[in-house]
């Protein structure tokens, strides 16, 4: 098994351990969330057509969780950023990210971060879906990056 092939494996088998609503307790407090891949409930990403999110820890329209995302094969996004500091993994196909002008392929068992509102173009290569495991630290948002303003004259 390749390094890359394995590490996937890897960080999808510890993506099956996050749960929305299976949590046992010990009797320490402790605590763990888990819930099968074929369990993870995804729904559609409002304004971006073909996009999927299935929730596994918090409320990403209320502040830090942790979800995945799922983007067809040839997806592109426009240049945005978000507001929150991110940290991400690549879970299968390829996500092809632009930053600062410049593509860097991510296949499956890669990982990015973004901070402090860093614009960027996300895009899956064509062929499979890309899937996405995320850690945001606060409100979940996509901001456009508008175009350079014009010269006031």
């Amino acid at each position: 098994m390749n390094r890359n092939v394995a590490a996937a494996v890897a960080i999808s088998m510890s993506m099956t351990v996050l749960a929305l609503d299976a949590v046992a307790k010990d009797a320490k407090g402790g605590a763990a969330a888990l819930v099968p891949a074929g369990e993870l409930k995804w729904s559609d990403v409002q304004g971006f057509p073909g996009l999927k999110m299935a929730v596994v820890d918090g409320d990403p329209g209320k502040g830090a969780s942790h979800f995945m995302m799922k983007f067809p094969g040839g997806f592109a996004s426009p240049l945005h950023h978000h507001t929150p500091d991110h940290y991400v993994s690549v879970i299968s196909g390829t996500m092809v990210l632009n930053v600062d002008g410049k593509d860097q392929k991510l296949p499956a068992g890669s990982y990015f971060s973004f901070k402090g509102k860093k614009p960027h173009i996300t895009k899956c290569e064509a062929g499979a879906d890309c899937v996405l495991s995320i850690d945001a630290r606060g409100k979940w948002d996509v901001i456009p990056e508008d175009k350079a303003p014009e010269k006031k004259k």
